[in-house]
């Protein structure tokens, strides 16, 4: 199987597991999110298996691929730090995070084209925060 198909298939499978979990339901998320109020645990399911697949995909790979080492930058720094903040932030304050949001967009509710432009927006603004980056090659496409 090619590289694109296999990426619209996953893309499926994940966006499908989303909205079946209701990950895609910010009132769901924002229940689980309020561990001080009325919380609803059942995103645990939900957080469990993906760690489990994730668990059994690093084996595989690890069995695979002995290349399989971590990044040189795996360093916990500011910027790491900023970054989980602003997104643990955005998640609480709004009930989304990226792949949920991406998913829900098939709702067509305003409230998550607000937070889908406005995530496009932080990400564009961070890029020019920090002099364009790296721009992808031709070849990534």
């Amino acid at each position: 199987m090619d590289d694109k198909r296999t990426a619209v298939i996953s893309g499926l499978l994940f966006g499908a597991g989303l909205a079946i979990s209701q990950m895609t339901n910010p009132a769901k998320v924002m229940g689980f999110l309020d561990v001080t109020g009325s919380w609803d645990p059942t995103l645990v399911f939900v957080i469990g298996g993906a760690l489990l697949v994730s668990a059994i995909a690093v084996r595989v790979e690890k069995r695979r691929s002995a290349a399989s080492q971590p990044s040189p930058n795996a360093s916990i720094d500011a910027q790491l730090l900023s970054g989980a903040i602003l997104f643990g932030l955005g998640w609480g304050l709004a009930g989304f995070c990226p792949g949920p949001a991406l998913a829900a967009l098939a709702t067509g509710s305003g409230k998550v084209l607000l937070f889908v432009t406005s995530m496009i927006a932080g990400m564009g603004l961070f890029e020019w925060l920090q002099g364009g980056g790296a721009t992808a090659s031709a070849g990534d496409a």
